[in-house]
């Protein structure tokens, strides 16, 4: 149960509501169990009705078997109240730490590096935070709600049993024992296998994740009934796993009625012998009956909070895992400055842990306010790598990145984002309006103001085509635009944050070079005063750029103007005159 100890702040808040559901649980069970005495007493009186013979002696015996009746009806109906506000309180309570526990785990996941996000499956982070919260929360619910009313009716029904006859009562508790023993060893194995159960819940969740995100790949290659398959065995070995928990689970319910049912013949037993002795009434061999059988519903609940339990503290040990990662890229700075985009790198490395591929080696640049610079280089040259170590989405292994002669780590890291335009490689948008995507970040812009951005990146004319224009919905991932479109929008985005620094991640791969060519146009006004990173693999891209870095396995091969590149017959010289002669043919 250590996991669960995490829990514990969240218990702490909500403790008034807990306590008010306690109270309501004790009284429901008082409710419940003080009616029981009055049924033998009932019963025995009854019995001497039959004997008597005098008219009045019959009329008072009836007057208290009248009183007895309306306790015995009247009780349950104030019990069946108090349960009501015993639900209302515990189960808020429960919902309300789900809401909250499901929250803080949302906010741990934005806090975590984008180097564990990357690696980890989305499946499983989406199971964590859905089915797991729902066990937990099952746990803090039913299963604390249901474990207080098993121990409070215990006390209270041990303590009417023991006034009652002692005797009895120690033979009808006798198998008691070892029903706690079978439970504890019964709720080892559900453990173990709900562990298991819930891993292969989030490889379900990761595959068909996948599957959805590359549905396209999957119907080109006609790969569907090989994709059906891999499922149904994924289902299967959850079926399997599944079948197996509930086996051990079911065998709680009928174990419970078994010992319940042992029990009953003790009393049957033992009652009648005492009986016959004359130590006891009719009525109280009844009321040991109602006692036990007022016990079978918490006991045979017992087999189930067990479960919900055990599957509880497996969740918790899953978000606990999730929880105890540590940012590892922290804001140390809260402080309100201008930033003008001046950005320097000194011996910088980087390689990504995951792969163990060594983007970046020693690399040293600068790039003065106001300046465009062009990186170009071959596929895993390191040209993305830049991008993010400049946004600190990532850490350099070794090195110092400076903007504006500062440390990285210096500065204030929310608004230093804040200040960076960035168009992805893999244009990514929101399943929203195509409005909401490019206004991503803006609070309350005006629609002339989107429709002057979305003119910048020469996308506008297309979503006029739209029936819903600029209201249209893109889909999950703009998955109803093309490639080009999703890029298009993706600056426009970028352009309205009226950012210090621009960065383009081979942005206009997507479009033609008439067209890219008008959006550098186009755009040309808004970056000429900004620091702008453009990262392409098209010279056209280079004529109004300061300087062309080109990489080459994570280091700088060239570095220079266009004129001095062209001078030195190199690799940007070669890739320029092989580009040149392709437009002109």
């Amino acid at each position: 149960m250590s996991a669960l100890k995490t829990l514990n702040p969240y218990l702490k808040k909500h403790k008034k509501l807990l306590f008010l559901g306690g109270i309501f649980i004790i009284l429901s069970n008082f409710f419940t169990i003080y009616p029981v005495k009055f049924v033998g007493k009932a019963i025995n009186i009854i019995a001497e009705t039959l004997q008597q013979h005098s008219s009045l002696q019959k009329h008072e015996l009836l007057k208290q078997l009248l009183l007895y009746g309306g306790i015995i009806v009247l009780a349950p109906v104030i019990s069946g109240v108090l349960k009501f506000y015993m639900r209302q309180t515990i189960i808020v309570a429960s919902r309300r730490i789900e809401f909250e526990l499901k929250n803080n785990i949302y906010k741990h996941y934005q806090k975590l590096s984008f180097t564990f996000l990357k690696k980890s499956k989305v499946g499983d982070l989406i199971n964590r935070i859905s089915e797991d919260v729902v066990n937990v929360r099952q746990y803090l619910g039913p299963g604390i709600m249901y474990s207080i009313n098993l121990a409070i009716m215990l006390i209270i029904v041990l303590f009417y049993m023991l006034i009652s006859d002692p005797v009895m009562t120690a033979y009808a508790l006798l198998p008691l024992p070892f029903l706690s023993y079978f439970i504890y060893k019964q709720s080892s194995i559900i453990n173990k296998k709900t562990k298991i159960v819930q891993a292969e819940q989030s490889n379900i969740s990761s595959f068909v994740q996948d599957t959805f995100s590359g549905i396209r790949v999957i119907k080109s290659f006609t790969q569907e009934e090989y994709i059906t398959s891999k499922y149904i065995n994924k289902s299967n070995d959850y079926r399997q796993k599944s079948i197996s928990l509930a086996s051990t689970e079911a065998l709680f319910s009928p174990l419970m009625m078994l010992i319940i049912g042992i029990s009953n013949i003790f009393i049957l037993y033992v009652g009648g012998q005492r009986y016959i002795n004359g130590k006891i009434d009719v009525g109280t061999i009844t009321d040991f009956f109602l006692y036990l059988n007022i016990l079978i519903w918490p006991f045979t609940a017992l087999g189930w909070v067990t479960s919900i339990t055990r599957r509880a503290e497996a969740s918790m040990e899953r978000i606990n895992a999730f929880l105890e990662v540590q940012e590892e890229i922290t804001n140390n700075c809260s402080d309100i400055y201008p930033i003008h985009g001046n950005i320097r790198f000194e011996n910088v490395s980087y390689t990504y842990p995951n792969t163990g591929i060594k983007a970046l080696d020693n690399v040293s640049f600068e790039i003065f306010s106001g300046e465009t610079t062009i990186f170009m280089g071959k596929t895993g040259a390191g040209k993305s790598t830049i991008t993010l170590l400049i946004e600190r989405l990532i850490e350099p292994d070794s090195g110092t990145i400076y903007i504006d002669n500062k440390p990285l780590k210096q500065h204030n890291l929310e608004l230093l984002r804040n200040k960076i335009g960035y168009v992805p490689q893999e244009s990514f948008l929101f399943s929203d309006t195509i409005f909401n995507n490019i206004a991503y970040g803006i609070e309350n812009p005006s629609l002339n103001l989107i429709e002057k951005y979305a003119k910048q990146a020469e996308i506008h004319s297309s979503i006029m085509e739209f029936k819903n224009q600029y209201q249209t919905e893109v889909g999950e991932r703009g998955v109803t635009l093309s490639g080009g479109q999703k890029q298009r929008i993706s600056i426009s985005r970028a352009l309205i944050k009226d950012p210090v620094i621009f960065m383009f991640d081979d942005s206009l791969s997507a479009v033609d070079t008439e067209t890219e060519e008008k959006i550098l146009s186009n755009i040309q006004s808004n970056i000429e005063l900004k620091t702008t990173i453009i990262i392409t693999h098209r010279v056209s891209s280079t004529k109004n750029s300061d300087k062309i870095i080109i990489l080459e396995n994570g280091a700088i091969k060239e570095e220079g103007s266009h004129d001095d590149l062209i001078n030195k017959n190199g690799y940007y010289s070669e890739l320029y005159k092989k580009q040149i002669t392709q437009k002109r043919l």
